[in-house]
């Protein structure tokens, strides 16, 4: 388990102190995925650095399983920093070193293993992520996904109990990015490896992510599984993150084509449902119970982790009467829905 209590940090430019981390807590529980979602510079990068105390804290605390790293002595330090390993976005391999080779540096440096454990435990890497037939290329020759999978695997090296990993899909494109996250879930259900995962993509956090934080100026302004945070943000912060990202992204794709003209019977919905809602036709339901007219604009189904997930931006048409009942049906029925207009 990794706690951290009331982390800061500061760095001084020219002789100014800027604040980069504020007051941080946060719990990441064995076993998890565990996003750490925010714009560019709001701290993210920063904040991982600390879980392994590659960048020491002004004050607070980091426990890794049970140990406040902040206190540690060196020795005492290399060993825990044994059992985290990390992922980066660049992927930081040697290219005058072979696949199998890079796989192997992180136990070369450690100095306790043999020939014959770094020569099985590589080869066992490279069956996990799909590069035995690699195993004697260089970097050169590899794509970016490929490289990705070889970082992955030489941070696995070394047996870890937690791995970081620093926007580690950012540079990929879409199909490849979906390769990756399935094998960070394959990695995190066969071998119950704690993942801590640094990212700005929305799409990330709804495929491999148990919980979520959201950071912010240097601020954890939210916190939770990733379900209840991306159906019900509580802050304005996380909904233009989270929630209107997906509403701009929808009205962007059907303004072309689609002209909405607000009246005081019709509106426009964002419609969001999990699980076992997802196979159901409640729409027709509800247009039935309630009179009202439903015009789908735009869909999307999908998954949240292994969960069921879909969206659907529509157009509800009725009067006020049918359309308080389809409301009081939608939330009846556990569906979350956000009203765009």
């Amino acid at each position: 388990m990794i706690e951290i209590k009331n982390l800061n940090k500061s760095y001084s430019v020219k002789g100014v102190k800027h604040k980069i981390l504020h007051n941080i807590n946060l719990t990441v529980h064995q076993g998890e995925i565990f996003g750490i979602i925010g714009k560019s510079g709001a701290g993210k990068s920063t904040l991982l650095k600390m879980f392994n105390l590659l960048d020491a804290p002004d004050s607070g605390e980091i426990y890794i399983n049970g140990v406040n790293i902040v206190n540690c002595t060196d020795g005492k330090l290399r060993s825990i920093r044994k059992q985290i390993g990390v992922v980066f976005q660049g992927f930081n391999l040697l290219s005058s070193k072979t696949v199998f080779d890079n796989i192997a540096l992180s136990m070369i440096f450690h100095k306790t293993y043999t020939k014959e454990e770094i020569h099985t435990r590589v080869n066992e890497l490279l069956h996990l992520v799909g590069l035995y037939q690699m195993k004697d290329k260089y970097p050169s020759a590899l794509s970016g996904g490929q490289k990705q999978r070889v970082g992955i695997a030489r941070a696995l090296a070394t047996n870890p109990h937690v791995l970081l990993c620093d926007e580690a899909t950012s540079a990929l494109d879409t199909q490849t990015t979906s390769s990756i996250l399935e094998l960070l879930l394959t990695i995190n259900k066969q071998l119950n490896i704690t993942i801590v995962i640094i990212t700005h993509e929305l799409e990330v956090v709804r495929k491999i992510c148990d919980k979520v934080a959201v950071i912010d100026g240097g601020s954890i302004i939210e916190q939770g599984k990733t379900l209840d945070i991306i159906l019900h943000p509580k802050k304005e912060i996380t909904r233009k993150l989270i929630l209107e990202e997906e509403v701009d992204k929808y009205l962007s794709d059907v303004m072309d084509f689609y002209k909405f003209h607000k009246t005081d019977n019709t509106h426009l919905i964002l419609v969001s449902f999990i699980g076992q809602t997802t196979f159901e036709p409640f729409l027709s339901k509800i247009s039935l119970d309630s009179g009202v007219l439903f015009s789908i604009l735009k869909g999307e189904l999908g998954r949240i982790k292994y969960m069921p997930f879909g969206q659907l931006l529509l157009e509800m048409n009725g009067d006020i009467h049918q359309v308080n009942k389809a409301f009081t049906l939608l939330k009846n029925s556990n569906i979350h829905y956000e009203i765009i207009s």
